[in-house]
């Protein structure tokens, strides 16, 4: 069984440079799945993808956005050293108009396929449903898709860490 660290928090915690500081103990030949779909849209986003892009290693191969992930992976050559995987949030909403059943299907069978990886993985996730219910349908409905994806990566993970104001709490 290959080591899966799952990262989860809410937004500005630490959670992707936690997860490239893990990554670097890997070596040069970490992949990092970005899992963003759509143009970022506007400057400032543009600046963000900029940022995060600049945080990892030169020496990483990134891929972005691949529909399935696992076949991605294991197309490449040479096979990773180890993937960062951020994030399951972002990978969720690029999948929204899916049933929820097929999302969490999806993710199940990716988190299957890491866990039997000849490398190690962090995914990172975000907590959002620390707030009142939304009124709104959708966001309800994405709110709990998001809590559905946590416990199931949390449950699979070799660790889980929650990342609050850049400080790491173990919670596996």
């Amino acid at each position: 069984m290959a080591e899966l660290t799952f990262l989860t928090g809410p937004v500005r915690s630490g959670k992707s440079a936690r997860a490239v500081e893990i990554a670097r103990a890997w070596g040069d030949g970490v992949v990092f799945v970005a899992t963003w779909l759509a143009d970022p849209g506007d400057a400032e986003m543009v600046e963000r993808v900029r940022r995060h892009q600049a945080e990892r290693p030169a020496s990483w191969r990134t891929l972005e956005a691949p529909a399935d992930i696992a076949a991605a992976l294991d197309a490449l050559s040479p096979p990773p050293t180890g993937v960062v995987l951020d994030s399951s949030v972002l990978w969720a909403a690029a999948r929204f108009e899916q049933p929820d059943a097929a999302i969490l299907e999806d993710w199940s069978a990716l988190l299957r396929r890491l866990l039997t990886a000849p490398y190690p993985a962090v995914i990172v996730g975000d907590e959002i449903g620390w707030s009142p219910v939304p009124m709104d349908t959708g966001l309800r409905r994405f709110r709990d898709l998001i809590g559905w994806l946590g416990q199931r990566t949390a449950a699979a993970a070799t660790e889980a860490w929650l990342l609050v104001a850049g400080c790491p709490v173990q919670l596996k």
